[in-house]
């Protein structure tokens, strides 16, 4: 295969940049994050060509991510990633189901939203006790 019929360009208007055109595709396929993500992709299209494989994996993902959110729900009180094992077992229902993904993305928001609160709340906590120990040290005035 020639340079040539990889990407026709005019190297008259633009010298040098059939090789910079070709260095960055070679780069991009040597990229191994891409390698996989391709690799991953047609297995997941070889799956959906066949019903049964389909109907399984989906049943074994389905299966896989409810026993993470579960077992994360479990670990919530406890010290620990409970929270954290609770969102990748969504995350991982949500590489096959839409619901899933909607769910993670609400409770994402409910989460922030509980954080926020809660750093408001211990502001104002925080400045309660410092103004009632400022007056306390001024003699109660």
């Amino acid at each position: 295969m020639t340079l040539e019929a990889v990407r026709p360009v005019d190297q008259a208007t633009a010298p040098g940049a059939l090789e910079r055109a070709v260095r960055a595709e070679i780069v991009e396929a040597e990229d191994p994050e891409r390698r996989v993500r391709r690799t991953m992709r047609r297995m997941r299209a070889w799956v959906a060509e066949h019903p049964r494989l389909e109907f399984a994996y989906r049943a074994g993902v389905g299966a896989v991510g409810t026993a993470m959110v579960v077992g994360g729900l479990i670990l919530v009180p406890l010290p620990g990633p409970g929270w954290l094992i609770v969102f990748l077992g969504l995350a991982v229902m949500g590489t096959e189901f839409h619901w899933a993904r909607r769910v993670a993305a609400w409770l994402k928001s409910l989460l922030d939203r509980f954080w926020v609160w809660w750093r408001a709340r211990r502001t104002r906590k925080a400045a309660a006790k410092a103004a009632a120990d400022q007056v306390r040290m001024s003699g109660g005035r």
